[in-house]
């Protein structure tokens, strides 16, 4: 296996948490990158001084690498029409829990804002979803020190993320959980399988590929270094850690949830995203082609997500998780690191 992302990294072991936005904690991120790994935090819902409060707490915790993601986006004008809809369309969820939906103060945080936040911190990886960078920006990242990784659903978007300057490419594949990162062509046939794209990626691409998508234990490591990737992307496996920020309503339906519980929805985000089926995703089906792009519908559905959470009800949470959530395993996040070495060396020593 070329170490060419571990060397540059200064990594042990072959692991990069997955960025959760909304799940992910300062402890979560510090622990995996004790371990040997590198921990990330979701920064694509953090405001420039949340971001620079996580960063604080995982550096107070470890000298070890981490890195920061970012969602690439424009802050939106929706139709207001289309926004009367959606709330009439909410206002029957929102009232389960004594609340009407209204207007949110923001429909996002400023991209341009959290990017310059992001250069001041100066963490050791950036890496980006939802969209792309140019090669300015990129530049500006690399000369504050930082390795940029892109995130692709398909080759078109790898040789995208390479001809701007990536340092590597996350290639996340149909199976995943969370958000698609899709930005070229359309969702639909960009829903390319872990085991299609990783190898593709890898025989497009100059720079490292990562591999993402269902991936759960060693075995999966292993797979995916034969498939050509450098490293994983993990983030339903973290996501049952001890140290991740979910609720106890969130843990319980990982715990009882297979991968053929999942499935890819627009209702909660107005972006596809795979998640356990609950009863909103159910409700709402219907309106799977109506509800407004991202980030419009991800704001008009967050108290009433708050809402759900702090009651306790699973059903109106937007329960995101891979198709590999039958095997999360719940436990420290060091725990899991230690156990995943064991289980990649293992598997390594089978294939040799």
């Amino acid at each position: 296996m070329s170490t060419t992302l571990l060397s540059a990294l200064h990594l042990r072991l072959p692991i990069v948490q997955g960025p959760m936005a909304g799940a992910d904690t300062p402890a979560l991120a510090a622990a995996v990158s004790a371990a040997g790994a590198l921990g990330m935090l979701a920064c694509g819902m953090r405001s420039p001084e949340a971001m620079a409060e996580a960063v604080a707490e995982v550096r107070h915790r470890t000298g070890r690498p981490f890195g920061l993601n970012l969602f690439v986006q424009d802050t939106p004008t929706p139709d207001p029409a289309a926004v009367s809809a959606a709330l009439e369309r909410l206002a029957p969820l929102y009232r389960r829990f004594g609340l009407e939906p209204g207007v949110p103060a923001r429909w996002c945080e400023d991209f341009g804002a959290q990017f310059e936040a992001l250069l001041a911190l100066r963490p050791a990886v950036a890496s980006f979803t939802f969209g792309i960078l140019d090669a300015a920006a990129v530049e500006r990242l690399h000369a504050a020190g930082c390795y940029v990784i892109g995130t692709a659903t398909t080759v078109a978007e790898a040789l995208a993320w390479e001809a701007v300057g990536a340092d590597a490419l996350c290639a996340s594949g149909a199976e995943a959980g969370g958000h698609r990162g899709t930005f070229l062509g359309d969702f639909a046939s960009s829903m390319v399988s872990t085991l299609a794209l990783v190898p593709a990626c890898v025989d497009a691409l100059r720079i490292p590929v990562i591999a993402a998508g269902a991936l759960m234990d060693g075995r999966g490591i292993a797979a995916a270094q034969a498939l050509g990737a450098q490293a994983v992307q993990m983030g339903t496996a973290f996501l049952a850690c001890d140290e991740s920020g979910i609720g106890a309503a969130y843990r319980q339906a990982l715990h009882t949830a297979t991968g053929t519980d999942t499935r890819t929805t627009r209702v909660f985000s107005g972006r596809p995203a795979r998640g356990i089926v609950n009863a909103m995703m159910e409700q709402l089906a219907a309106a799977e082609d109506a509800v407004p792009d991202y980030p419009v519908q991800n704001a008009l559905t967050g108290a009433l997500r708050r809402a759900a959470a702090a009651a306790g009800d699973a059903d109106y949470l937007s329960l995101w998780a891979g198709q590999g959530v039958g095997r999360a395993r719940p436990m420290a996040a060091a725990a899991l690191v230690e156990l995943l070495e064991d289980e990649w060396r293992a598997a390594r020593a089978r294939l040799c």
